[in-house]
């Protein structure tokens, strides 16, 4: 995963709403009907958050009827926690330690 990617990511994550939605998706697939049921939000803003998560690639839709059924990315966060597991303080060869 590269940078642009992550902060992509970290921008769609900022927002307090929709770090909520992927808390309780983590647990699996949701209809919108029932994450909007846990929100004081109307039916566009959710949609405003939705596309967020799904173009940032964290989450995934399913089209069922007139329903949407949104689950996580796991391949995405499996990126994500690498990239970040990447990133280490630990000195690499001649390098100073960044404590």
């Amino acid at each position: 995963m590269n940078p642009i990617d992550v902060a992509v990511i970290c921008k769609a994550l900022a927002d307090s709403n929709r770090l909520q939605i992927t808390q309780m998706l983590s647990d699996g697939e949701k209809c919108a009907c029932k994450l909007l049921e846990r929100f004081d939000i109307t039916q566009p803003t959710l949609s405003h958050h939705m596309r967020i998560l799904c173009e940032s690639g964290l989450v995934d839709v399913r089209k069922e009827g007139k329903w949407n059924h949104y689950s996580l990315n796991g391949d995405t966060f499996r990126a994500l926690n690498q990239f970040f597991a990447d990133l280490s303080c630990s000195p690499k060869n001649d390098e100073v330690d960044c404590q």
